[in-house]
């Protein structure tokens, strides 16, 4: 193996070394077996391109090229031509998965699911790296700059993980890094001959260009030695220093995330940052408007996101696995079926305007037909966007259950199980004792949790004392807690959370829900939703009937029928209604299109459309164009792969067909080269700088085209030698014997006439002497030799070198630099 091939594996071996660091981040690890192939795609192009040989910049563009070609098939073939070559279409759709890639990795927990955007990151940026390595420590054979990208992969996945990644993945990473100088270092050494470091142990074998054992691996020996020991103090010194925190050996840290149970998760989110902001809008706007078949409204509330954890600063999400939305979704926990339930069905439109990663549906829906990327989270029963999916200008139908509990299965509600009690009971031990001591002082003398419940509802919505008011100070943790009990003024956030809190303190499971009260009818029959009815409520678990919904707002919303006060035996009340004044409605009614931003109605994003039935997509048939448009992209590969071979056949009958014509009789000298087949080729071997004094034509041609045979089976040209010297040289490298071997001098003394005889004779039979040759060629290689001369023969190069003669014409005119009109060939080849 060469030098620069030897080079070229290290590299290769570094970068995916220097990947491994990547692994923790995302589950499952399928990533790497595709950023694996794609990175040998691109080294193995670099190793062409090198051998041609071209320039260094142009390898590196080559390269380049065939990895966006290659990227392309694998994350955006549905929007490219044929689905190969990047358009338009296809460079937004990169754009659309980096914004996809940089908000899944904002949301999700470690380790985040395989996402598309998420994939085109990582091995994208396994590419650039890999493309940097090779281009520094092979094209440009400087391998200790190459470091630096490899420590970039590390340097993200241990910022990533919060500082989690594990020393083993340095150790892995740093030792691809060892072995690419490693290999430098020797191939330095083998171009200067053997290394006189004393005599070679093995006398049989002097002057070697680096002798095994002995002093002559002195240096090699050296570097080796102090490449481990530097790794070594690399590894060691953070360990004893105990005051680094987070360092290499940092394994469990205090980040998001850390030792989850796998991939699929999403992360902690609080969707009440704009909450009050919605609440406090000077003029209300329309974000969602919705049908529905239900007979009543008043508990029609659209949920979008459960907090079921609370630190003590905040209620958040927890850390949850999404999944792909089935077709019917699982049935709610803990509903048992002597609980009355009716199935109803709701039809959606959310303003385009209106963009957020969660979907709000009724409670609990059973079922979701809607167009887009959106997973499932089955703890919370919600619907994620994914890969930046979001709810603007979206359409979609769900089916939910209204649930019927009588107050008496809710009294006698057994026991929650205790896993689930553990988790929703939980909480922090800075919460104030003051409140566990509030919530059993209003519940005193309850008999059960149910009537628990209904106590704190009560408390907070009439005999309290509270007071809705959202100009007050915003705030979920302990403290505002604490405030809000001792003040008794506040919105929604404080209600909701205070009581779940409370309910929690009680051993009562509990749950904050986000989302909006049902909003305002409207005189076509549908139902209007807008900022102001942005609301959040607590969800309270009763074995039997499942997580059950609570109004402790006052002024807001509507409580439920089970939650209500029982009426006297004297006669029947109405159902309790919000308080009158300016915040008991619901919501105002939508604002008008023409009080809407002029740049969103330029948009069309003013309010929300309205709503229809949507349908799960059926059969469309047979995909005929997608067939035909396979066809024709495979079509195309395969032309594009088989080119070289086409244009070696070709050139190949012209050049034959050429010997087969009838002589000119008589020439003139002339003074430049010879292009027989006006293929940009330079003159036959011998040819250089003797002009011939007679051209037949099919003497050339035979000459160039036995030239190239020879150079596609792995005989170089020579363009320094004369004609005889380079028939010699070709019988003897490609084994020629009797008759082929023959042909070989016949069609040199041919081309010798060519060359040098006042009057040439022109010969006859050098056709079939030049399929004689070949096929005396072909014989003396292994199989794999003649097939890579078959698809991918080394004389195609001279098609790039006729470009680049044209080229080359351009650089006076434009003042080209030298390196864009450089391409080397090989020439003074010694056999």
């Amino acid at each position: 193996m060469s030098g620069r091939a030897r080079l070229a594996l290290c590299s290769y071996a570094a970068t995916l070394m220097a990947a491994g660091a990547l692994l923790p981040l995302v589950d499952p690890a399928g990533w790497m077996l595709q950023a694996a192939f794609l990175l040998a795609l691109q080294s193995g192009v670099g190793a062409l391109a090198r051998r041609v040989p071209l320039a260094g910049a142009l390898t590196i563009g080559v390269q380049a090229l065939v990895t966006l070609l290659a990227l392309t098939v694998v994350f955006v073939r549905e929007a490219a031509i044929l689905w190969l070559i990047p358009g338009p279409e296809a460079f937004a759709r990169f754009g659309d998965l980096f914004a996809a890639g940089y908000d899944d990795v904002s949301r999700y927990a470690i380790p985040a699911p395989a996402t598309d955007g998420i994939r085109l990151m990582l091995i994208g940026g396994v590419l650039v790296i890999g493309l940097a390595v090779d281009a520094l420590a092979v094209t440009y054979r400087s391998a200790a700059p190459a470091g630096l990208p490899l420590l970039a992969l590390y340097t993200v996945a241990a910022g990533l993980s919060d500082g989690g990644a594990g020393w083993l993945w340095f150790l892995l990473g740093a030792s691809g890094y060892l072995l690419l100088l490693l290999a430098e270092g020797r191939d330095r050494l083998s171009q200067w001959g053997r290394v006189f470091g004393g005599p070679p142990p093995n006398r049989a074998r002097p002057g070697g260009p680096l002798e095994s054992g002995g002093a002559a691996h002195a240096p090699v020996r050296t570097g080796r030695r102090i490449g481990v020991v530097a790794l070594g103090v690399a590894l060691v010194v953070p360990a004893a220093l105990p005051a680094l925190d987070g360092g290499l050996f940092d394994g469990t840290g205090s980040g998001p995330g850390r030792g989850g149970s796998g991939g699929g998760t999403i992360s902690a989110v609080n969707p009440l940052v704009s909450l009050q902001d919605s609440l406090n809008q000077p003029q209300d706007r329309e974000v969602l408007r919705y049908r529905t078949n239900a007979p009543d409204t008043q508990g029609m509330y659209l949920r979008i996101v459960a907090l079921d954890r609370f630190d003590g600063t905040a209620w958040r999400s927890s850390e949850r696995k999404v999944q792909g939305v089935p077709d019917r979704l699982p049935e709610p926990d803990g509903l048992s079926p002597a609980v009355g339930v009716t199935e109803i069905k709701t039809n959606l439109s959310a303003a385009g305007s209106y963009k957020q990663s969660w979907l709000p549906m009724p409670y609990p829906a059973t079922k979701v037909a809607i167009g887009g990327r959106w997973r499932f989270e089955p703890a919370g029963r919600t619907l994620v966007g994914d890969r930046g999916q979001t709810t603007g200008g979206v359409q979609y139908s769900v089916n939910s259950l209204v649930i019927r509990p009588t107050r008496e299965q809710l009294a006698q509600a057994m026991a929650p199980p205790s896993e689930l009690k553990r988790e929703y009971t939980q909480v922090p031990d800075v919460l104030p004792e003051s409140v566990e001591e509030t919530a059993l002082r209003v519940t005193k003398g309850s008999a059960n949790d149910f009537e628990r419940a209904t106590k704190l509802q009560e408390w907070f919505a009439e005999d309290g004392g509270f007071t809705y008011n959202t100009q007050v100070r915003s705030g979920t943790g302990v403290a505002a807690i604490s405030r809000f009990l001792k003040q008794k003024e506040g919105f929604c956030v404080h209600f909701s959370f205070s009581m779940a809190a409370m309910a929690r303190t009680l051993g009562i499971p509990a749950r904050v829900a986000v989302g909006f009260t049902p909003g305002s009818p409207q005189s076509d029959g549908t139902m209007s939703v807008g900022l102001r009815d942005a609301h959040a409520w607590p969800e309270l678990y009763f074995e039997g009937v499942g997580w059950t919904r609570f109004e402790p707002t006052p002024t807001r919303g509507s409580v439920p029928e089970y939650a209500q006060e029982q009426a006297p035996s004297g006669g029947a009340t109405d159902p309790a209604r919000p308080e009158a004044g300016d915040t008991a409605e619901p919501s105002a009614q939508p604002v008008a299109p023409d009080t809407c931003p002029e740049h969103e109605r330029r948009l069309g994003e003013c309010g929300a459309a309205a709503p229809r039935d949507i349908e799960p997509e059926t059969d469309a048939g047979f995909p005929w164009q997608a067939v035909l448009l396979t066809v024709l992209g495979v079509v195309a590969v395969l032309v594009l792969l088989l080119l070289p071979l086409l244009w070696r056949i070709t050139t190949r009958t012209r050049r034959l067909s050429v010997a087969g014509q009838a002589p000119p009789k008589s020439g003139r000298k002339g003074s430049g080269a010879v292009d027989p087949v006006g293929d940009g080729a330079p003159a036959p071997a011998g040819a250089g700088s003797v002009a011939p004094l007679d051209d037949p034509a099919g003497t050339l041609a035979v000459w160039q085209e036995i030239t190239d045979t020879a150079w596609d089976l792995g005989i170089l040209p020579d363009e320094s030698q004369t004609p005889r010297k380079a028939a010699a040289r070709i019988v003897r490298l490609g084994k020629l014997t009797d008759e082929p071997a023959a042909a070989m001098h016949r069609t040199a003394r041919a081309l010798e006439q060519v060359l040098y005889a006042p009057v040439p004779r022109p010969a006859t039979g050098l056709a079939d002497d030049a399929h004689l040759i070949r096929a005396g060629l072909r014989e003396g290689v292994n199989r794999r030799t003649r097939l890579r001369a078959l698809l991918l023969p080394r004389s195609s190069v001279r098609v790039i070198w006729a470009l680049s003669s044209r080229w080359e014409s351009l650089r006076p005119r434009f003042a080209l630099p030298d390196w864009l009109t450089r391409f080397p060939r090989p020439t003074r080849q010694r056999g």
